[in-house]
């Protein structure tokens, strides 16, 4: 077993890899029957017993499209921009922990990559994507698609700024960009919730405007935009966008769960008379869970909420949560500095 230490984060990189893309279909299922639920419909019970084999379905349908590629697009860009979506998902999932195993009497990170700005190479990684609707708008040359991607860009710039100041609280409190150290902060007091509540509320919001989910959808609003950024591309093209929208949504539902709620840290957990290795797969699997809660409540707020007005989104980041997020800094600074 003690071999085995070295080749952990080599490890890793499949488990990962297979955790992003086995999300897709499952939230695939999830959002299809949750919105049923809400609604008072059935959902997919046609395909496989319940209907469980409905992704499978849509799946084989969507790569057995013809693959249509317009003659008034910019080829190259055309067929590049939705490869820009998928990749910094993945590269993001390189410095995510999900526990700790202890291994031959030694504490093992489960992680691909270790590094000290943590959380500056997650923000920095995903802010990428944007590049990707950007050019996805400007290749597909389409007045539809370029506002759409007019309308991403804006988006992104604005909520990423306040995104930004809501982990600075955190970060202030732990002192270290090490996405572990602050879990193990959490783990030594209280969830970051609890300190941070304003930065919580602000970076939980501002998850749902970077991963362009409802009511945050503007650059694909299909009552004024077709389907924006994304209106002529079909077949796989369109389903790397589709992928890389879940895997960003599932790398904002680890960001919410390391930063503020704890992270693999279960309460209580230490007072009960369990073996310490079961406590730290209990562990594991408390991330796996408040991860699949978040990403349940993006469907539930989808199909809750309706859609902003442009003006109202941008109302909201720059008139609201900018100065929000600076008040919070300003008030972590002087709790901290009393």
């Amino acid at each position: 077993m003690e071999a085995l230490i070295p080749f952990i984060p080599y490890l890793m990189i499949p488990i990962m890899v297979i955790v992003y893309l086995s999300t897709v279909p499952i939230m695939i299922q999830v959002e299809r029957k949750v919105s049923a639920w809400l609604q008072y419909r059935m959902g997919p019970n046609r395909v496989g017993p319940l209907g469980l084999l409905q992704p499978i379905a849509d799946a084989l349908k969507m790569l057995s499209k013809e693959d249509v590629i317009p003659n008034h697009v910019n080829k190259w860009l055309y067929i590049a921009a939705p490869a820009l979506m998928v990749f910094p998902a993945f590269f993001v999932a390189g410095v995510i922990p999900l526990g700790v195993l202890t291994i031959a009497g030694q504490d093992v990170m489960l992680q691909i990559g270790h590094t000290n700005i943590g959380i500056l190479y997650v923000l920095a990684i995903s802010s990428i994507a944007v590049y990707s609707i950007a050019f996805g708008a400007w290749a597909s040359n389409n007045k539809y698609s370029l506002l759409g991607g007019m309308r991403s860009a804006a988006q992104m710039m604005s909520y990423e700024l306040p995104m930004g100041l809501s982990i600075l609280g955190m970060i202030m409190l732990t002192g270290s960009l090490r996405l572990e150290e602050i879990v193990n902060f959490q783990m030594n007091s209280v969830w970051g919730i609890v300190w941070q509540p304003l930065g919580f509320l602000i970076f939980f919001t501002t998850a749902y405007a970077e991963t362009n989910r409802l009511p945050f959808d503007l650059t694909e609003a299909e009552a004024e935009l077709v389907a924006g950024y994304h209106t002529e591309y079909s077949s796989l093209k369109f389903g790397m966008y589709y992928l890389g929208e879940y895997c960003n949504m599932l790398t904002a539902s680890f960001m919410v769960t390391i930063l503020f709620l704890g992270g693999w840290h279960v309460p209580f957990l230490g007072s009960l008379n369990v073996d310490p290795f079961v406590k730290q797969l209990i562990q594991v699997g408390a991330m796996a869970f408040k991860v699949a809660f978040l990403m349940f409540t993006y469907v539930w707020v989808r199909w809750t909420l309706p859609r902003f007005r442009y003006d109202q989104l941008m109302n909201l980041g720059w008139k609201k949560l900018i100065p929000l997020a600076l008040a919070n800094v300003v008030i972590t600074a002087v709790v901290m500095a009393f």
